[in-house]
C-alpha cells in the first residue's frame, strides 16, 4: 500500500512532539489511517541543532522548496507558528498540490479567508485541529458534531499561560510578577510573555470560534481585548469574597443587537465548571440551540496534547473523510451570510466595579448617585474598616456589583466618577458571567 509522504515544516516544541508520534508509533498510525506515513522532509533553522527525536531517513534542511517541490510530498504539516513565513509557505504548499495540516492559530485568525480560498481553488484541504485549545476537539465539534445546532454562545478558557498565572495568583495569593515568573521556570509562559498576557493570544483563538460557530470572518482588530497584566491582587481577593473567581475569558454570544465578542478577564461564579479550571488547562462552553450546554475540558497546549491535534487532522487527510473537503468549501466563504458584529459599546454585561476613595461620610451615595444618574443599578456593595489606626480621610476600597448594565453607560458614569476629588484612583471595571 503506498504511503502517505509527509514534510515538516519546523521541529521546535509542537513539531517535536508530531515527529515523535510518526516515529513511535507508526503501526497504530497506519491502521487508523488506512495507509501508512512516510515522514520524509524536515524544514528547520539549524540543520546542526540536537532534536529529541530520530531523524532516520528524514531529509532534513532549511530549504523550504526542496519539500514544495517533492512531487511525493502529500501533505505539509507546519508547525513553526506565526505568519511571516509560514503564510506564504502554506499558500506555495497549497498551490502545490498539498494538503495543509497547520496549529498556526495567528495564520487562520489574520489571513483565514485568503489560506481557504487557496485552498478551494487547488482542492486541497487545511486542517486546524491544533490551532485552539490544544489536545481538545473543538474544531471538530463545533464543525461536525455539532453542525446541526446554531451556537448561542460560547465562554472559553484558551490560554493555559493566563489560567497558570490566575490560578496561582488566586489560590497562593502570589502577585502577579511571581506568578508570570513561575510559569516561566515551568516552561508554560515564554521569555516575552506579551501576547499571552495582554489577550492577543486569546482573541487569535475566539477569531477562529467565531468562524466554526457562527461563520464570521472577524478581524483581530475589531475584537475588544484586555489581559491580564494590569490584574492586582486585590481584584482577585473581592471577587473570592463575592463568591467568584477571575478567568481570562473569550466570549461570544448571539443576541438581538447581534454577535458579541470580547475578550476579557471576568468574574466566573465559584462552582461552576469554568471556575474549576485550574492551572494550564483549557475549557470551552458551548451553547447550543438543540444540545444545549456542553464543556469541552483538556490541556490547551504543549508538544503533546497540540501533536495530538495535529496528527488526528494527518489522519483525516489521509483517509479523505467528508468532514475535512466540506471545511474547505464552507469556512472563510465570501458565500457566508454576514454577520452583524454588536458595537463594543453596546454590549450589556454585569459589572464588577473597585474604587478608592476617600473614607467620608456620603462618598458611597456620591457615586451611586453617578451610576443611577445614568442607568446602573448596584446589587451588592463591600467596603472594607480601614482600621481604628488610619489616619482620618485615608483612602479604602469600594467594591460595587451592577446589575446589567450596558458598556457605553457604564464607561460615561465611570469617566465622571473618576474626576471626583474623593476618588484616589482609577477605577476598576471587570465583567461578570453567571
Amino acid at each position: 500500500m503506498n504511503p502517505v509522504t509527509i514534510g515538516l515544516i519546523g521541529l521546535g516544541t509542537v513539531g517535536t512532539g508530531v515527529a515523535r508520534l510518526l516515529t513511535e508509533h507508526p503501526d497504530r498510525l497506519a491502521r487508523r489511517a488506512g495507509r501508512p506515513f512516510r515522514w520524509k522532509w524536515a524544514v528547520v533553522r539549524d540543520p546542526a541543532k540536537a532534536r529529541g527525536v530520530a531523524l532516520e531517513g528524514v531529509q532534513v534542511t532549511t530549504d523550504v522548496g526542496q519539500l514544495l517541490d517533492d512531487p511525493e510530498v502529500e501533505v505539509v504539516i507546519e508547525t513553526m507558528g506565526g505568519t511571516d513565513p509560514a503564510l506564504g509557505y502554506v499558500l506555495a504548499a497549497l498551490a502545490a498540490g498539498k494538503h495543509v495540516v497547520t496549529a498556526n492559530k495567528a495564520l487562520l485568525a489574520e489571513h483565514g479567508a485568503e489560506v481557504f480560498a487557496r485552498a478551494r481553488a487547488a482542492g486541497r484541504a487545511v486542517a486546524f485541529e491544533g490551532s485552539v485549545g490544544g489536545g481538545i476537539p473543538i474544531v471538530q465539534a463545533l464543525g461536525v458534531a455539532l453542525a446541526a445546532n446554531q451556537v448561542q454562545s460560547l465562554a472559553a478558557i484558551v490560554n493555559g499561560t493566563c489560567n497558570f498565572i490566575l490560578t496561582r495568583m488566586t489560590e497562593e495569593g502570589l502577585p502577579y510578577e511571581e506568578a508570570l515568573r513561575q510559569a516561566q521556570q515551568l516552561g508554560y509562559a515564554e521569555a516575552d510573555p506579551t501576547l499571552d498576557v495582554d489577550g492577543t493570544d486569546t482573541a487569535h483563538k475566539l477569531a477562529i470560534l467565531a468562524q466554526l460557530a457562527f461563520e464570521a470572518d472577524v478581524r483581530l482588530e475589531v475584537i475588544p481585548r484586555q489581559g491580564i497584566d494590569r490584574l492586582q491582587l486585590a481584584d482577585l481577593k473581592y471577587a473570592g469574597e463575592l463568591g467568584y473567581v477571575i478567568k481570562l475569558l473569550a466570549l461570544a454570544k448571539l443576541s438581538a443587537a447581534g454577535l458579541e465578542l470580547r475578550v476579557a478577564p471576568t468574574l466566573v461564579r465559584r462552582g461552576t465548571p469554568l471556575a474549576e479550571v485550574r492551572g494550564p488547562y483549557n475549557a470551552i462552553r458551548v451553547v447550543g440551540d438543540a444540545v444545549g450546554d456542553t464543556l469541552f475540558y483538556g490541556r490547551g497546549a504543549g508538544a503533546m496534547p497540540t501533536a495530538s491535534a495535529v496528527i488526528a487532522d494527518l489522519i483525516d487527510v489521509a483517509t479523505g473523510r467528508a468532514g475535512l473537503p466540506s471545511r474547505s468549501r464552507t469556512l472563510w466563504s465570501e458565500s457566508a451570510p454576514p454577520v452583524c458584529l454588536t458595537p463594543p459599546s453596546q454590549i450589556q454585561s454585569r459589572y464588577h466595579l473597585r474604587f478608592t476613595i476617600a473614607d467620608r461620610p456620603g462618598v458611597l451615595a456620591q457615586l451611586a448617585q453617578i451610576l443611577g444618574d445614568h442607568g446602573i443599578s448596584i446589587a451588592s456593595v463591600i467596603q472594607h474598616d480601614p482600621g481604628d489606626d488610619a489616619p482620618a480621610d485615608s483612602p479604602v476600597p469600594l467594591v460595587i456589583m451592577t446589575h446589567h448594565a450596558i458598556q457605553a453607560d457604564l464607561h460615561a458614569a465611570l469617566e465622571e466618577i473618576d474626576r471626583l476629588g474623593v476618588v484616589h484612583a482609577p477605577s476598576v471595571c471587570l465583567g461578570v458571567e453567571d
